[in-house]
């Protein structure tokens, strides 16, 4: 699938996706408000894209961003921590939030949108948050671990649609509390009463494990997050940081069951949209890392391919947004077909992270 025919598909994508909140939305006028003013930029985001593709310039739909590199959990297999990418203690390393704002401010104009925001615990930066708040034409949904939420920010996700929370879980109170810690789960569904009573949508972020398939796929669970207020599913499928925890990982059977049971709870739970990573990849022609759908800004500035494959090239601190997006590297990775190649399940950069560092290795030397 080459660029042009990707941005098309990516476009139609967004398109569905805008479609389906505002079915859910239905009964929300606030949430139906925004939905109706985001349709707009994103139509207008989608010429802006095709501009610069006409241009030879491929801009991804998504970026992922990192904002903080502290979190105050300490979650069994996080890749974060495993990549000296979260820490207890904040780094002097962080990007500013004004050094934040002008990368979404970049982003936005270049057609980006969708910003995810992950960490570390994102809600540690309310100061970044509040930043992407007010660029308006963007949607940043924001990967949580739900433990924070307060008054303060209850309000400022009810005053800024384009906030969306997606609360991390791993299943039910004794899955979720054994890799995030005891009390997890419950502090999780406290927070979710909490926007479900000011009628604020958001979703959950569920890690897919060999473990918990058959419970996080069951009727009995997607139940209990839709009657929550979960409007939003998205499955992501776990990748292992250490030899430990291997075992963990899908199989291509488990993978083909989740796909199955994915399209399975769609038809029955119809106000709640489900999607699944790295899994639905392949209908858009293999790895989307590495700028053909997205790629990650690590709390530094770094720009690398994937969260996942912590390799890069360029820094946001040193080059723009749109020089990243042309780094060499991420062209290369293109080139040897370890992104948009053919996708067989899983993590593609994480299972040939051998094959990525040679490729960095080799453009550092010349």
């Amino acid at each position: 699938m080459d660029n042009v025919y990707l941005s098309k598909y990516l476009n139609k994508g967004i398109k569905r996706i805008i479609s389906d909140v505002l079915i859910h939305s239905e009964g929300n006028p606030n949430e139906l408000a925004f939905i109706a003013k985001f349709y707009k930029a994103a139509i207008k985001a989608a010429k802006r894209r095709s501009e610069l593709e006409n241009q030879g310039d491929h801009i991804p739909a998504f970026l992922i961003s990192s904002i903080a590199d502290q979190c105050n959990l300490k979650c069994t297999g996080c890749y974060a921590r495993e990549n000296d990418q979260c820490k207890d203690i904040s780094s002097e390393r962080q990007l500013s939030a004004e050094v934040w704002n002008d990368i979404f401010t970049q982003a936005s104009d270049q057609g980006i949108s969708f910003h995810l925001l992950a960490g570390g615990e994102p809600l540690l930066r309310k100061d970044v948050i509040e930043s992407a708040s007010k660029i308006k034409d963007t949607v940043f949904p924001i990967f949580t671990n739900g433990t924070l939420m307060n008054k303060e920010y209850l309000d400022l996700f009810d005053k800024n649609r384009n906030l969306k929370l997606f609360f991390s879980l791993e299943g039910d109170k004794e899955i979720t509390d054994a890799r995030r810690g005891l009390g997890t789960f419950d502090a999780v569904m406290n927070s979710m009463q909490l926007l479900h009573f000011r009628k604020i949508p958001f979703g959950t972020s569920i890690t897919v494990t060999t473990q918990n398939l058959a419970l996080i796929t069951s009727d009995p669970y997607i139940e209990m997050l839709a009657n929550s207020g979960c409007r939003f599913v998205i499955f992501v499928e776990y990748v292992p940081v250490t030899e430990s925890t291997e075992g963990m990982t899908l199989t291509d059977s488990d993978r083909i069951t989740l796909e199955n049971e994915e399209r399975r709870l769609q038809d029955k739970f119809q106000k709640v949209l489900f999607l699944s990573f790295p899994g639905d990849e392949k209908y858009f022609g293999g790895c989307l890392a590495a700028g053909r759908g997205f790629f990650h800004i690590n709390p530094y500035g770094d720009a690398e391919a994937c969260p996942f494959s912590p390799f890069s090239d360029r820094s946001l601190v040193d080059y723009s947004l749109i020089d990243a997006i042309r780094s060499p590297f991420f062209k290369k990775l293109a080139e040897k077909s370890l992104v948009g190649g053919e996708h067989t399940g899983g993590c593609a950069l994480f299972s040939k992270k051998d094959s990525v560092a040679g490729i960095l290795s080799e453009i550092a030397d010349r």
